[in-house]
C-alpha cells in the first residue's frame, strides 16, 4: 500500500471509528457496536504505526520519531501537500 492509499484508509478506518464513538455515546451497552469500535480502532492503530514506520510521524505529540528528529520535516499534516488527491482534483 503507498502513502496515498494508507493515508485514504486512515481516514476511512478515522471516520468509522469516530461514527461509531458517538454512537457508543447514546448506546453504550450496544456489545456488538463496541467490538466494531475497537477492532476499528486496532485496525487503525496498526496501519497509523506502518504508516509512519514509512512516512515519518502524523504527529507531533503522540508519535514516536527516527533520529534525527523527524516532526520537522515536510509536509506537515495541515499542508494541502500532505492530503490524499480525491478523484476530480484539480489542485
Amino acid at each position: 500500500m503507498n502513502r496515498e492509499e494508507m493515508l485514504k484508509e486512515l481516514t476511512a478506518l478515522d471516520f468509522y471509528t469516530l461514527d461509531l464513538q458517538l454512537y457508543l455515546d447514546t448506546h453504550p451497552n450496544d456489545l456488538k457496536a463496541l467490538e466494531k469500535y475497537n477492532a476499528a480502532a486496532e485496525e487503525a492503530g496498526v496501519l497509523r504505526h506502518e504508516y509512519e514506520k514509512l512516512n515519518g510521524p502524523m504527529y507531533s505529540f503522540r508519535s514516536q520519531s527516527r533520529h534525527p528528529w523527524q516532526w520537522a520535516n515536510d509536509p506537515w499534516p495541515w499542508q494541502y501537500q500532505f492530503n490524499f488527491k480525491l478523484t476530480g482534483d484539480d489542485r
